[in-house]
């Protein structure tokens, strides 16, 4: 969190530089049709975690167990097409990694997952507002589209061994992102900051084998925060 938070009060620094600034080193607001932006930001990515079913359990787990996912900053790049001046798409490229551990029914931060990389692959369209000069030619947007959570790695956590667990597996999933933020150009060239908001509405089912034998096969809500900052530049 304190990463991400350096991260932000920097870009939300400069935004406020770039706000004061004279028109004339402020990007102009030209028709963007056919423009490509592309960022590069500093990425917070807070799932969730939570159990929501238990529909296999071999080892007997007390029915009040609940977990939680690990936060991690990641870095992250955006590439947006503007297909209007006012109407974009963007996808974004990134790897982030988790853990999930238990919070209760089992001894609090036993590690039920470890190193579960995920490829959060998301595409959305993106409409932008025209503030104007006066505010420094900030351009706000609201954007939403379709998410596929990739996980290309998942081991079992240290507390499942002991149980015999050989093989964990998250299962890959369709979902919905929304998405808020801004852009904020620096000077006239295309350089520019941005500050994305994320929310992503995912589960992912989880599997623990023995050998061949599922032993415990459990849903989980991840829904996580995507919350990024850094530099922008469009051409």
């Amino acid at each position: 969190m304190k990463i991400f938070w350096m991260l932000a009060s920097t870009a939300l620094g400069s935004a406020a530089l770039a706000l004061g600034a004279t028109p004339a080193m402020a990007q102009d607001q030209t028709d963007r049709a056919g423009d490509v932006q592309i960022k590069l930001l500093g990425t917070l990515v807070a799932p969730d975690g939570k159990i929501t079913d238990i529909s296999v359990n071999l080892p007997g787990l007390p029915a009040t167990t609940q977990t939680k996912a690990s936060d991690n900053v990641t870095p992250t790049i955006a590439v947006e097409y503007f297909v209007t001046h006012n109407i974009s798409i963007e996808t974004i490229a990134g790897l982030t990694q988790h853990d999930v551990d238990a919070t209760a029914g089992l001894p609090v931060g036993a590690e039920l997952v470890s190193n579960a990389k995920l490829i959060p692959a998301t595409v959305t369209a993106k409409y932008h507002f025209d503030l104007g000069p006066k505010l420094g030619n900030v351009k706000p947007y609201l954007g939403a589209g379709p998410a596929y959570f990739l996980w290309v790695a998942d081991d079992p956590g240290a507390a499942t061994l002991p149980l015999g667990v050989t093989d964990t597996d998250l299962s890959n999933e369709l979902g919905l992102a929304l998405q808020a933020g801004f852009d904020v150009p620096v000077n006239d060239t295309g350089l520019g900051l941005s500050v994305d908001v994320k929310r992503y509405f995912i589960d992912t089912t989880a599997r623990w084998f023995v050998g061949n034998t599922l032993a415990i096969e459990t849903t989980h809500k991840l829904d996580p925060w995507v919350i990024s900052a850094g530099v922008s530049y469009w051409f």
